[in-house]
């Protein structure tokens, strides 16, 4: 444990920093979905033909997995913590709108009945009888949902709302234990506390001390509501004046996104420290946000001005175009269609060709003699694939292969991230898809099997900028072409290698990069 520990003392900050996002989201999350589901519950309870649509359709939204929930927002709302929140309060209303509604239900007919013999209208019951009788039921819901938002909300970090998933989902993708544990552990021990904090609050506003609190001083009474509004116009005055002088301040504001995995989240921080220290912007770095169209989308919407992206993907995934084998075709197609159909321009490739491949075991390799795909396509039915979600479902990746090579696994397991590799260590799988430069084949010491048909289409990394952002600010074309051709194959794998394998952080592993190449100044960016 002591590198867990040496770990936690290196990233204090930065878990700290996504622990106050994931509190906030949280909480947000809870309290909304209390202001929701409590009337409610209250209203069905009243009109109790409506329980039953209202009850079953909470239950539907609990039973869609969270991710596709997750997947079906972002085309309406975006990325970041709105469609985390709204997916965490859908979840959340089930157990609160049950529980109120059960609680009111239940309380025993003589009391409601000799409520409304003393003269008590309807909503004078429901304050001063059910509301308080049904309290302990109504807050065993809202506990319930308070701890499920903190687990929930890890799935935020998909879609670029931060929180302690960040940090989970990156150990997961680098296959680094330490990294999951710093997510995972102050995730549990938020729900414990906010567990604790909503039971210790059911106990102050329950029933018993409610009652024993109106024997309290007049006085006090008095001075807590003349001083509550003043304390809460002091606040919203603070804050007027606070956001008043950021905004008077503020600099103009860039957005760059990057996709899940290592390579995109480095070439994120070197094209955000390029523009930092080339203009007056300020950049704000929405990393790992998730597959080629969550945010290619998050780009088209505007939740993003810029993020690397891949002539290959571009061409086959995006536009839906046939394969082309020539990288400068498949260039100028991209260029082309990019800035016709969606506004956005194609910046000069930074050099490298992160193709896909195939890789598998050096074991698996002598065992079976492969050294091509065809070599693989004749054993493939023997064989496991574990590949990532993604591949699977493009026809450049799983899909194609299947018909250019009749490759026919005995079995396809969809594997995210570095958990593939980890899986192929276990022998749950035997062959993985991989690109070109992931620094963790060399990490595993896998073979690299050759794409004999040449079936993949070039990947070369191109910067991609909304049309409107560069209009706006035209110095951004002249900052992203000073890594035209600065990266190379191997170069990436390096880069790769420093963040999967030695640890080192994607931020310093791109400011190094950028620093060695002279294109900017050690003594201004050293991080």
């Amino acid at each position: 444990m002591k590198s867990f520990f040496d770990y936690v003392a290196n990233n204090t900050g930065e878990i700290l920093n996504l622990l106050g996002q994931h509190i906030y989201l949280s909480v947000v999350s809870v309290l909304i979905a209390i202001a929701v589901g409590v009337p409610l519950g209250i209203t069905i309870s009243r009109n109790k033909s409506f329980s039953k649509p209202v009850i079953g359709t909470a239950n539907v939204v609990q039973a869609v997995p969270s991710l596709a929930l997750l997947g079906f927002l972002i085309p309406f709302i975006g990325i970041g913590s709105t469609p985390a929140i709204v997916m965490v309060v859908l979840y959340s209303l089930l157990p609160i709108v049950k529980n109120t509604y059960t609680g009111l239900t239940n309380i025993d007919r003589d009391i409601l009945e000799a409520a409304r013999g003393i003269g008590l209208t309807n909503s004078q019951i429901m304050r001063k009888i059910q509301l308080p009788l049904a309290f302990p039921v109504i807050m065993a819901g809202v506990r319930i949902s308070a701890v499920t938002a903190v687990g929930l909300m890890t799935i935020a970090a998909f879609v670029g709302a931060g929180g302690l998933g960040y940090l989970v989902f990156s150990g997961v993708s680098t296959v680094d234990n330490n990294m999951i544990l710093a997510g995972a552990i102050p995730a549990c021990i938020l729900a414990l506390l906010i567990d604790f904090v909503v039971g210790r609050l059911e106990s102050k506003l329950s029933y018993t001390t409610k009652t024993a609190a109106k024997n309290k001083n007049k006085k006090q009474a008095l001075a807590r509501r003349i001083a509550i509004p003043a304390l809460i116009g002091i606040v919203v005055i603070g804050i007027g004046i606070t956001y008043a002088f950021n905004m008077a301040g503020a600099k103009e504001k860039i957005s760059i996104g990057s996709k899940n995995f290592t390579e995109s989240v480095i070439l994120a921080n070197m094209t955000a420290d390029l523009i930092e220290d080339k203009t007056d912007l300020e950049v704000e770095r929405k990393l790992k946000l998730g597959g080629t169209q969550v945010v290619f989308n998050a780009l088209r919407k505007g939740d993003i001005d810029t993020y690397i992206e891949y002539t290959g993907t571009g061409l086959v995934s995006i536009l839906k175009k046939e394969v082309s084998n020539d990288p400068d075709e498949a260039y100028s197609i991209v260029k082309d269609e990019f800035a016709k159909r969606y506004n956005i321009e194609v910046l000069k490739p930074l050099g490298f060709n992160n193709t896909y491949t195939l890789a598998v075991k050096q074991e698996t390799a002598d065992k079976y003699g492969l050294e091509t795909f065809s070599d693989l396509a004749n054993v493939s039915n023997e064989l496991t694939v574990g590949a990532t979600i993604e591949f699977t479902n493009r026809e450049d990746g799983l899909k194609g292969l299947a018909k250019a090579y009749d490759m026919d696994f005995g079995d396809v397991r969809a594997v995210d991230g570095g958990l593939r590799y980890t899986a192929l260590k276990s022998k749950e799988s035997d062959v993985i898809d991989a690109f070109s430069t992931d620094g963790l084949l060399e990490e595993f010491k896998l073979k690299v099997l050759k794409d004999d048909k040449n079936f993949f289409p070039p990947y070369y990394a191109v910067p991609i900028v909304r049309e409107d952002t560069l209009k706006e600010h035209p110095e951004l074309k002249e900052v992203l072409d000073l890594l035209a051709g600065k990266l190379t194959d191997e170069k990436m794998r390096e880069l790769n290698y420093r963040v999967d394998s030695l640890k080192q952080s994607p931020q310093k592993v791109a400011n190094d990069f950028l620093i060695e190449e002279g294109l900017i100044d050690k003594k201004q960016n050293n991080k």
